[in-house]
């Protein structure tokens, strides 16, 4: 029974902790746990369902690579309706044919400086991403990305699909993230944001806490 799994029970703290060691039921539950945060989010821009897909996807692969950087997990929850409203902001944006302009100044109708700061970050950091795991070994990327679909797979059902053991599905994300954060759209994407942002005293763009 659902009721008796001891993972419903965990604290966010504790999950954080499992699924950084590696535990793939403590990262199954979080993303059980969070799941209703993202399609709050998503039902609010009235995605269709393959743009809410996307907005999952990401929001939960971007989740996987940086959940070592969370300085709070109890900013967890925060963390991820804040990237999902992000996600949603790109996907409506990308989607959209037609933007307003004002004829006056030539500013983008209705939209303040936050609004389009934050527009262009979710884009640049959904470039970077791509093009991060782009650079990575077919096995590698494989393993980040099927961490990250929504359920997510177990480390049993990754290693049946990719032929591999499951002892090395940790391992192997594990190195999958580190060498995606030495990859150049990463450290470029990281670099730009940090020059960008160092006079207003911003904080790494790809810290959670």
């Amino acid at each position: 029974m659902d009721d008796e799994d001891p993972y419903r029970r965990r604290d966010v703290p504790a999950l954080v902790t499992g699924a950084l060691e590696g535990d793939s039921r403590a990262w199954s539950e979080i993303v059980r746990r969070f799941t209703p945060a993202v399609v709050a989010r998503v039902r609010q821009f009235r995605l269709t369902p393959h743009q809410a897909e996307d907005v999952a996807q990401t929001v939960w692969l971007n989740l996987l690579e940086n959940l070592e950087k969370l300085r709070d997990p109890n900013a967890l929850p925060g963390w991820i309706a804040t990237t999902a409203r992000h996600e949603c902001i790109r996907v409506t944006n990308v989607n959209r044919r037609t933007v307003p302009v004002d004829p006056q100044t030539g500013r983008l109708d209705g939209v303040s400086d936050s609004d389009l700061d934050e527009r262009m970050l979710a884009v640049e950091r959904e470039r970077a991403l791509r093009e991060g795991l782009a650079e990575l070994p077919d096995h590698q990327r494989d393993i980040l990305l099927m961490l990250a679909v929504d359920p997510p797979l177990s480390y049993a059902e990754i290693a049946e699909k990719l032929g591999v053991p499951v002892g090395s599905i940790g391992p192997t994300r594990g190195r999958g993230l580190a060498r995606l954060r030495q990859t150049a759209a990463i450290k470029n994407y990281v670099r730009a944001w940090t020059a960008s942002t160092a006079e207003e005293g911003g904080r790494d763009v790809l810290a959670l806490g």
